[in-house]
């Protein structure tokens, strides 16, 4: 948009209408205030305990005093690229198994067939 008034010497009118968008969108500020401190605060929180998600962090951030809804808590989550730090898989065994002794007589090896 700055590119084609500033090069082509477009109005902003006329460069609004060429990319498609009405010029109140461009000329538009953002009213949302800045949530600095709450990021922040939910930072802190998150590495103190990495396995609370959003959800967990509300109520945590409820019980400190803020005021938060938590839609707006669950987009700056995503914001900041937090995620829940998956748990560890089973710990397998180490090395190979060994393989069954061959029997060498009678009785020595029972099986239990299905009836």
């Amino acid at each position: 948009m700055d590119w084609a008034m500033k090069e082509k010497s477009y109005s902003q009118r006329r460069a609004c209408a060429l990319a498609g968008i009405d010029p109140r969108v461009y000329r538009r500020t953002s009213k949302r205030p800045a949530d600095t401190e709450l990021r922040v605060r939910m930072k802190e929180l998150a590495s103190e305990r990495r396995r609370f998600g959003y959800r967990r962090l509300h109520i945590l951030l409820k019980r400190e005093g803020w005021e938060v809804n938590w839609k707006k808590l669950y987009r700056l989550y995503r914001e900041e690229g937090l995620t829940v730090r998956k748990r560890g898989g089973r710990k397998r065994a180490i090395g190979t198994r060994a393989p069954m002794a061959i029997p060498q007589g009678p009785n020595q090896r029972w099986l239990l067939a299905p009836m």
